[in-house]
C-alpha cells in the first residue's frame, strides 16, 4: 500500500528535467507520482552495502517472466537478489527495453545538440554517491510507453499514465535509489513537454 501521511519520512517535489536520489533501509516505501501525466522516469538502483550489486534488467525480466514491470514486479539485482518490490501501480505497466536518453544518441536520432538528457542526470547525480559514470547500467523507465512487434521492433509511443498516476516500491535491502526526470522533448517519453513528479519515502511497516 501506499504510504500514509503519518508514516511519510520525505516529500520532495523533483522539478521538470531534473534529477534525484536518496539511500532507503530495508522495508522502507518509494512512491513515484506523474503529477501531471505521460512523464517517464528513468530508475536506477544500488546496493547501498555493496553499491555494485546493481539493478539487473536481463535477470529481472527474466525472473518475472515479464518485459514490462507492474504490481507483483521485483527488481532483482546482478546477484539475482531481491532489490524491490512494487506494491502499487495506477498506470498499468513499466518499460525495461528503451534504456535513458543521452545527449550523443540523440544526436545520432534526431540530429539535435544537446547538454542536458538522463545519462546526464544520472552522472551528476551519481557523483553524489562516489559512483562514476560507469556504474550506469540499463534502467527502467516508468511511466514509460514502449511497444514491441512480433518481428522485434520497438516504439516509443504516446504515454498512457494519467496526472496522478503513481507506483509503490517497496525496498527489499538498503539501496541507493537514483532517478532522472526525463528531459526528452524529442519523442513522447515525456510527453515531448517534460513535467515536475513528485517522489515520496514512506516508513518500514
Amino acid at each position: 500500500m501506499a504510504p500514509a501521511e503519518n508514516s511519510i519520512i520525505r516529500r520532495e517535489t523533483v522539478e521538470a528535467k531534473g534529477r534525484w536520489s536518496a539511500r532507503l533501509d530495508s522495508g522502507q516505501t518509494l512512491k513515484l507520482i506523474d503529477t501531471m501525466g505521460q512523464q517517464a522516469i528513468d530508475f536506477l538502483c544500488y546496493g547501498a552495502e555493496l553499491p555494485l550489486d546493481r539493478i539487473n534488467i536481463p535477470t529481472t525480466v527474466r525472473l518475472n517472466k515479464s518485459l514490462y514491470i507492474t504490481k507483483g514486479s521485483k527488481i532483482y539485482s546482478d546477484r539475482a537478489r531481491a532489490m524491490m518490490s512494487v506494491l502499487e501501480d495506477t498506470c498499468g505497466y513499466h518499460d525495461t527495453l528503451a534504456g535513458c536518453c543521452s545527449c550523443e544518441i540523440d544526436k545520432v536520432r534526431y540530429g539535435v545538440d544537446k547538454t542536458e538528457s538522463c545519462r546526464t542526470n544520472f552522472i551528476a547525480e551519481l557523483a553524489k554517491w562516489a559512483m562514476s559514470p560507469s556504474e550506469i547500467v540499463s534502467n527502467i523507465n516508468f511511466f514509460m510507453r514502449v511497444k514491441f512487434a512480433a518481428d522485434g521492433e520497438l516504439t516509443i509511443s504516446e504515454g498512457i499514465s494519467k496526472p496522478g498516476d503513481y507506483v509503490v516500491l517497496r525496498a527489499e535491502m538498503p539501496l541507493i535509489v537514483v532517478i532522472s526526470n526525463c528531459p526528452q522533448q524529442n519523442n513522447p517519453a515525456a510527453g515531448f513537454a517534460p513535467t515536475p513528479v513528485e517522489v515520496v519515502i514512506g516508513r518500514a511497516e
